[in-house]
């Protein structure tokens, strides 16, 4: 289960509606092995696109390196999906080398406002993706 605070969760979901129509994408960071989300690090999408995203390299490497001399690793990897649902594809699947991290996903599909959004979270290690709950929660206990 992904137990998230839920100012982290409005950023996740304010960074992906600002970066529509592109898909936004980002890290949350934690104490290493910990597993609890505390640092919220969007990120730009590099490949400025509607349906794919790509972490910067250069971004990359300078955010691996913050984590490591703060003792941190990412604890959430998140993107949008702008026309479908929030579930992993086939790239994000091939792209997922954190085996303990959640993975999140969220689709701005609908943008009228008229329609809930999804939040999702999965697990995905091996190529095999695994759904879990979220619990949303003020501060962590």
């Amino acid at each position: 289960m992904l137990t998230i605070t839920r100012a982290l969760y409005d950023q996740i979901v304010e960074h992906a509606r600002k970066d529509h129509p592109d898909e936004a994408c980002g890290v949350v960071a934690g104490p290493a092995g910990s597993g609890r989300p505390e640092r919220f690090i969007p990120m730009l999408n590099a490949a400025r696109s509607p349906t794919f995203y790509e972490f910067d390299s250069a971004d990359l490497l300078k955010l691996y390196r913050e984590m490591d001399d703060r003792d941190e690793e990412p604890v959430i990897i998140y993107h949008s999906h702008t026309a479908t649902e929030a579930y992993p594809s086939r790239t994000d699947i091939s792209y997922a080398n954190e085996p303990q991290a959640h993975y999140v996903l969220v689709s701005t599909a609908d943008t009228d406002g008229a329609g809930p959004f999804q939040f999702r979270s999965f697990t995905i290690v091996d190529g095999v993706v695994e759904e879990e709950e979220v619990e949303i929660v003020e501060a962590y206990a």
